[in-house]
């Protein structure tokens, strides 16, 4: 079944970029990615679970975390934000 995976993954340079890419590139089941430097984040669809898909990328050496945990609190902190300038 194909589902996408976002993940944070702590990424510097064109290098760190290079490596997300190869580790991916092998990965059986990936039928496509998108690396976004600028925001540290990894979108990868295909026929994966997403426990392997950190797993893998995390063998970068790189920083990596699902995307999904830090966006509760941003979703909690702007309706407060929005509350306090009120």
């Amino acid at each position: 079944m194909s589902q996408t995976v976002v993940l944070k993954v702590g990424m510097s340079c064109q290098g760190c970029v290079g490596a997300v890419n190869r580790v991916l590139g092998k990965m059986e089941g990936v039928e496509s990615f998108d690396i976004d430097i600028k925001e540290q984040k990894v979108t990868v669809k295909g026929n994966v679970e997403p426990e392997a898909v950190l797993k893998t990328v995390s063998k970068t050496g790189k920083k990596t975390s699902f995307w999904e945990a830090e966006a509760p609190a941003e979703t909690e902190s702007k309706p407060a934000a929005a509350v306090v300038n009120a």
